[in-house]
């Protein structure tokens, strides 16, 4: 199935990804481009003019977190105060809403980060109240637009901005810079650039074009950051440099965990740290938060896991007072674990179903889920993540509707792990190969870490380690060549002498000045015959 690899077609493969080239802040587009971002900036330049009453309006994940502060650190460097709100995820729900509406104090504009696009029920009350709506989003583009003075959405079919796939926190970068311009003021956008590299990176845009150029200058101004909150980081993780990884693995979900499990308005406060105490403090509070979350995710991904019809081809399983602001997590847990797309519902405050899913392999689960409005009350999301709710009386059609259309797209059964790049032998895996890895960061979506699979190889020693004995490491040879592996949160049953398959990431480990190649273990399959 995977082609054998060595670094020369190896390096083939990572420069294939780049077909639109390796580009630089030099090359980014003018906001200009963005549909109605002139209009909406002359908007606000008048509102500053004029001494208006100015509320932001986020969203409570990363992006809408960091969205929200980087539109308030704007304001702040141009002594304006402004209002802003992040939405309570089980209180006011998603994005600007009704509920949202009953928080806005008397104002005279609305500017939506990371969401709004689907906020038509709230720009009613918004048209009502005499209030003006900008809305800036990066999401699909529904069938009944907010009404609005501006809508800034790069998937609208009269934008001409040349990338499709950009998060929120980018489209706030692009208006702060198009107010730039225009107020002739001289804010450091490469600084504010370090804030959305981690919105890129954890909203899961494609790492290629603009996004990677961006994701780079960004995390390049991470490393030499003043900013106390990153600071609290750096000393919470020992760590002089961070990388994507960290991002990804480290801070992403810490800041996520504060609108999972209470309020995101702490994740804001805490990028927005002015002394270090308060950052430290405010990041030991989040990192309560991450605990938390990880513990009740764990217990519900074992019972969705034991409830799974593993017949269906999407998933589908309820869970009763299951917590709402991990159920997207477990869906991602269970459907990398049965190998199967899945949705996660839970009964809300209002009597629905509510919940999230995720998919897996090729299946486009939005466009799956999109024939089946009928039965939901609420839906949105993209190819591989959806959010949805509907009155529980319309599970069962619902369910046997979602299989239905799943057989009717002839998706393939076999499971193919994609990121894959082919099958390598241990003589051939080096500290240049690494090297040349290397070059290719940061990985994310479009650009996946680099993952091989080697076969037919004999576990030489089994050992445990980490808090409670976790995490597994390895002895292992193959063809005379002998390395260690590292497989994390695994208690796999395997023993010295058996042969095996394995799939897993390259590593150069670091210890007390001695340098070794690591493989983190993806996968291991053992060989039976």
């Amino acid at each position: 199935m995977y082609d054998k690899i060595d670094i020369d077609s190896l390096q083939t493969i990572l420069h294939n990804r780049f077909e639109g080239g390796f580009l630089t802040l030099r090359d980014l587009p003018n906001p200009s481009l963005f549909k109605d971002m002139s209009r909406a900036t002359a908007r606000v330049v008048d509102a500053i003019k004029n001494r208006e009453k100015i509320y932001i309006i986020g969203d409570y994940d990363v992006d809408g977190v960091v969205s929200t502060t980087l539109m308030k650190l704007f304001f702040d460097y141009i002594e304006y105060d402004v209002e802003y709100i992040i939405p309570n995820r089980f209180s006011d729900g998603y994005g600007l809403s009704p509920n949202v509406m009953e928080r806005v104090g008397d104002c005279d504009l609305i500017i939506t980060v990371d969401n709004g696009i689907s906020a038509y029920e709230a720009s009613l009350i918004c048209q009502k109240r005499g209030i003006d709506l900008i809305v800036t989003d990066h999401h699909l583009i529904p069938p009944k637009l907010p009404i609005a003075f501006a809508i800034i959405d790069q998937k609208q079919e009269e934008c001409s901005f040349p990338y499709p796939e950009v998060c929120g926190a980018q489209i706030a970068w692009y208006l702060i810079a198009s107010l730039k311009s225009a107020l002739s003021i001289d804010i450091n956008m490469i600084e504010l650039l370090e804030l959305c590299s981690l919105a890129i990176i954890a909203d899961m845009m494609p790492l290629l074009h603009i996004n990677r150029a961006m994701s780079i200058a960004g995390i390049k101004a991470l490393n030499s950051s003043s900013r106390f909150a990153i600071r609290a980081i750096k000393e919470h993780l020992d760590k002089d440099i961070l990388s994507s990884e960290d991002i990804a693995f480290f801070i992403a979900p810490v800041l996520n965990s504060a609108g999972r499990m209470d309020d995101a308005i702490y994740a804001v406060d805490f990028l927005l740290s002015s002394n270090i105490y308060d950052a430290r403090s405010s990041l030991q509070k989040l990192i309560k938060f991450n605990e938390l979350r990880k513990d009740i995710e764990a217990n519900i991904t074992k019972e969705a896991i034991s409830l799974a019809d593993d017949s269906d081809d999407v998933l589908v399983v309820v869970g009763d007072d299951w917590h709402e602001g991990v159920v997207g997590i477990v869906a991602a847990r269970v459907a990398r674990e049965l190998e199967k797309p899945c949705i996660i519902l839970t009964s809300a405050k209002d009597g629905n179903l509510k919940g999230s899913g995720r998919s897996f392999c090729e299946c486009n689960l939005f466009d799956i889920v999109s024939e089946c409005r009928e039965s939901l009350s609420k839906f949105g999301g993209h190819s591989a993540a959806i959010g949805l709710s509907l009155d529980s009386s319309n599970l069962d059609s619902f369910k046997s509707k979602l299989q239905s259309i799943y057989k009717s797209k002839n998706y393939k059964n076999d499971v193919y792990d994609s990121e894959i790049v082919g099958e390598i032998d241990f003589r051939d895996i080096s500290f240049e190969m690494i090297e040349l890895i290397r070059e290719y960061e940061p990985f994310g979506m479009a650009n996946p870490a680099v993952k091989f699979i080697a076969k037919d190889v004999e576990i030489l020693k089994v050992d445990t380690m980490g808090k409670d004995a976790q995490h597994q490491r390895f002895a292992l040879r193959q063809n005379g060549v002998i390395l260690i592996g590292v497989k994390f949160k695994s208690s796999i049953q395997v023993e010295a002498s058996d042969i095996v398959d394995i799939t897993f990431h390259l590593n150069e480990n670091n210890f007390r000045g001695e340098k070794s190649i690591q493989l983190f273990i993806d996968k291991i399959i053992i060989n039976y015959t």
